[in-house]
């Protein structure tokens, strides 16, 4: 079973960086889900599945698993490219297209 090393993304239905700032590691799932016949709800008999440690740093979690002897794969985030754009650009006189309604 090998465990995953990343920095998860922010939360895209809100504007802060909360929980973004660790290193988590998880596990992948070894077995499918199962959906239960009667109530609806998807449950599995993989425990692995329901840890989720953080670390501060990747360099704790790598060594983490190297202590412990567990396979890891670890994924370097991604880096967003956001363009800052304030309100008062809108009437900016240096704006390219000329302001109409």
């Amino acid at each position: 079973m090998i465990a995953r090393i990343y920095k998860p993304a922010k939360n895209a239905m809100q504007s802060g960086a909360g929980r973004t700032k660790f290193w988590v590691l998880d596990f992948e799932p070894s077995e499918p889900c199962m959906v239960e016949p009667l109530m609806g709800w998807t449950s599995s008999t993989d425990m692995r599945q329901q840890v989720r440690l953080r670390f501060e740093t990747k360099e704790e979690a790598v060594a983490y698993c190297e202590s412990n002897g567990i396979p890891y794969e670890v994924r370097e985030p991604h880096r967003v490219s956001r363009r800052t754009v304030a309100y008062s650009d809108n009437f900016s006189f240096s704006r390219r297209n000329p302001w109409t309604h």
